[in-house]
Order: C-alpha cells, then sequence, then structure tokens
C-alpha cells in the first residue's frame, strides 16, 4: 500500500525568529533608505558608462548621460537591458573591471542558450555573503544550527550562495551538494540537522526518499526549519511540505546576473520577499508595453544593481512576474519594501489554442486534493493542426477504479473553470513521473515542434 507522504495538513506554526544579521541597514527609515539608494543608483551608473562598452553604447544612443541620472525617478531614462544583450558578450563582455580582479564566475544552466554569467570582485562575495546572511537569519537561522546545503557547488550559484551567507551567521554547515538523496538524509540523521535548503523540486524529493527509507521526517529528524527557491511554487506546494517535515518553511529569491541567492526574502509572516533595497532596485513594468503598473499591480520584475563592481547591470528584464507592495512597514521591524510572492515568468506562459495558460494554476487545482501527490506535467500535442492539452498527475496512493474516475472528472472540471481551455486529465502510479536529482523539475512537455 502506498503512503500518502505529502498530507493537506496545514503548515507548521510559525517560529518567530528574535535576530536580525545586520539590524541597522535592515531596520534603516525610509529616508535613509532612498537617500542611501540614489547614491549607490549614481555610483552604478557612472561606472557601468565609465567601464563597460555596452552601457556607454545604450546610454549614448539613448542620448543619456551619467549626470543625468540624479535619484530613482530618474531611472526611466535609461535603456532596458536583456538577457539576450548579456548573452551576446560572452564571456567577459560584460565586465566593468578588469578581469584580474574576478574572483569568481557563475553561469545561468544555458538550457535555453548561452548562459548568462555572473563574475564576481572581493567586495561582490562580500556583498552576497551579506545579503545572503540577512536573508537566512530571516529564515531562523542561527549560529547554533546545523544547516544542509543541498544545491549544488558549480557553476549554479544555490550552493554557494547559502555557504556564504551561512558562514557569515556561523552556522556548522553540512555542504552536501545535490543528488545522493539517501546519503542526504542519512546526513541529516546523523549530524542532526536542523534547517535544510534545496530548489523546491528536490525538497520533494527528499521527502519521497526518507519515506522510502522508513523515515518518517517529522518524527526521525531534527530539520525544523527550511528555505528554498530557484522554482515556482504554490501555496499548496509549501503547505505540503510544512507538514511532512513540521518545519517552517521560507521562501529564497535571487539570480545569476544580480549574484544569486540572497536578493530578498520572507519574514516569518510569510506575506511577501523583503527586497534588500540598499544592494538592488526593483521596477514593475508591462511585460508587452515596458511601461510601468500602477502599486500592487502584476508585472514584470526590472532590476539594478547598486553595488555590484565586477558587472553591474541597469534595468534588466529578468522575466520574473510579480508586484511591488505599497507598504513600507512590516511587523517583523524590517524596513525594506517587500516583492510579492513570485507567481511565474513571461517565459513560463503557454499558448494552447490561443489561450494562455500559466503552470502555477495548474498546480493550485491539482494540489487542492489530497490524493494526488506533487509530482504532474502539463503535455502539449498538436492533432490534425489543433492545440492539445493534458495534464498528467500522480495518484499519492492507491485507489480503486471508479475512485480514479471520478477524481478525474472532477479535475478536468475544475481545470476547465480555471484555464479557460478543455484539458484531458490522466492520472498515474505513485512515483511514475521522472523526479529530479539535480536541477529544476521539468513540469511542461510541448511537443508541438516535434
Amino acid at each position: 500500500m502506498f503512503r500518502n507522504v505529502f498530507s493537506e495538513g496545514v503548515a507548521a506554526a510559525h517560529v518567530r525568529p528574535s535576530q536580525f544579521f545586520n539590524k541597522p541597514a535592515e531596520t534603516m527609515d525610509r529616508k535613509e533608505i532612498e537617500q542611501t539608494r540614489d547614491k549607490l543608483l549614481r555610483w552604478t551608473v557612472n561606472h557601468a558608462y565609465s567601464n563597460n562598452a555596452l552601457y556607454r553604447k545604450k546610454m549614448d544612443a539613448a542620448g543619456v548621460k551619467p549626470d543625468d541620472i540624479k535619484t530613482a525617478s530618474d531611472i526611466h531614462k535609461l535603456p532596458f537591458t536583456t538577457k539576450d544583450e548579456l548573452r551576446s558578450l560572452y564571456p567577459f563582455g560584460i565586465l566593468a573591471v578588469p578581469r584580474n580582479q574576478i574572483l569568481e564566475v557563475h553561469a545561468t544552466s544555458g538550457t535555453t542558450g548561452v548562459p548568462t554569467l555572473g563574475f564576481y570582485t572581493k567586495n561582490d562575495i562580500e556583498v552576497w555573503g551579506e545579503v545572503s546572511g540577512r536573508s537566512l537569519v530571516m529564515s531562523g537561522l542561527t549560529k547554533d544550527d546545523v544547516f544542509q546545503i543541498t544545491p549544488s557547488f558549480g557553476m549554479f550559484t544555490g550552493g554557494f550562495g547559502f555557504y556564504y551567507g551561512a558562514r557569515r551567521v556561523g552556522a556548522m554547515i553540512v555542504p552536501t551538494g545535490a543528488g545522493f538523496s539517501k546519503r542526504q538524509i542519512q546526513y541529516m540523521i546523523d549530524f542532526g540537522t536542523t534547517m535544510v535548503s534545496a530548489v523546491v523540486s528536490y525538497i520533494l524529493r527528499l521527502t519521497e526518499t526518507a519515506f522510502e527509507m522508513g523515515v518518517d521526517p517529522a518524527k526521525d529528524t531534527k530539520v525544523r526549519k527550511g528555505v528554498f527557491g530557484s522554482e515556482m511554487w504554490t501555496e499548496e506546494m509549501k503547505k505540503r511540505i510544512a507538514s511532512a517535515w513540521d518545519m517552517d518553511v521560507y521562501d529564497i529569491y535571487g539570480f545569476t546576473e544580480l549574484c544569486g541567492p540572497g536578493v530578498a526574502n520572507d519574514c516569518y509572516l510569510h506575506d511577501g520577499l523583503h527586497l534588500w533595497e540598499d544592494h538592488f532596485f526593483v521596477e514593475v513594468i508591462d511585460p508587452k508595453t515596458g511601461e510601468p503598473v500602477g502599486p500592487e499591480e502584476k508585472g514584470e520584475l526590472v532590476f539594478t544593481t547598486l553595488t555590484k563592481e565586477a558587472a553591474p547591470v541597469i534595468r534588466y528584464r529578468c522575466r520574473d512576474i510579480s508586484f511591488l507592495m505599497d507598504s513600507h512597514s512590516c511587523d517583523c521591524g524590517r524596513t525594506h519594501r517587500k516583492l510579492g510572492y513570485i507567481r511565474g515568468r513571461v517565459d513560463d506562459m503557454i499558448k494552447v489554442a490561443g489561450v494562455a495558460i500559466w503552470p502555477s494554476a495548474v498546480e493550485a487545482v491539482l494540489l487542492k486534493h489530497g490524493q494526488l501527490g506533487p509530482e504532474y506535467q502539463i503535455v502539449i500535442w498538436r492533432e490534425k493542426g489543433l492545440d492539445k492539452l493534458k495534464v498528467v498527475a500522480e495518484l499519492a496512493r492507491e485507489m480503486k477504479r471508479d475512485e480514479v474516475e471520478n477524481l478525474r472528472a472532477r479535475l478536468q472540471e475544475e481545470l476547465h473553470e480555471t484555464l479557460f481551455i478543455g484539458a484531458e486529465v490522466e492520472l498515474v502510479e505513485p512515483m511514475t513521473l521522472p523526479r529530479q536529482e539535480i536541477g529544476k523539475a521539468r513540469r511542461v512537455v510541448d511537443k508541438r515542434a516535434e
């Protein structure tokens, strides 16, 4: 009999971390934050214009000089930067410092083209440790914790971002990296791991692996805090992970072009991601027109680094969809503004028969049903010139045939109401869909180009 290791249980009780990593910086008043931001923005624009050919060329073409940018309200005068532009500069064209000042390089996966690189000077590494340390302490990490880091230590920024922050905090680090899931669980038991970091899809795999080994994560491990990122995930997914481990679940945000994990993080209130405004400036735009959207209106995030030496980015269209909260205060005491949780990417949206489909909307429907596990795939193909859509979801346990059929029919109805398009539903046995030991889960399989 298969056991449903991902129950519909409620999230673990919130733990209120009492510490700050850098309280003066995290609790600056708004006037100081804005003055610091504007000062650093002026430095960044001058630094990029003076030391990087791409930005000098772009600004000259736009008729903008560094002296034209005095405050954040002037940033609209600057042109956007795109991923394709950064890729065209591979490998060293994005640098704004001599190559002999570079201590480290990281890269995106490059699955959709040439990798985008992130370079770091000594000061950039220090800043990365600072913002990661703030984020990890906000997630509950202390020097008394045993912190297991499961993202890979390679060109991917994940492992190193958590490592630099945890070193600054002073926690005991278990740097396992990715893969070897049974060994990961054994280390948790052997070393008394109290907090874990992971790519979202990998904590799902670790949960299944634990139960396969006869280990109940909530009873047989000491892991009660987790910080996860790198992939979009819904509230339903967070609740399932929290319930399976009896842990408080935190969301960390970042990407290679900025630094890696540590750009923003949620506090114990779990109602948005505090963005470190003394290091990053964000705008929210309409992805189609490029125009700014209104307060708390969803759009594409556009980032400008404020302290990056090696490879600053200015008005970088990151393709992530979110919104900027209008409030300037939080009961946790931090004064840096919050982003809404990332609910998808411009690239994630799929057009099926002319209808926009978001994977997050599919996940939200599926995970309302405790009879289903967390793994699913969205399959699209073309038949006789028409687009077809199928959602493949795993059962969490064995069920009778009529129960399966009733669930399948109910899901088809709910998906149609949510997506405004018909979707075939296929329910498969537990552990049928592929698992990811390393890297991100492949949720969408688009066969239309085959």
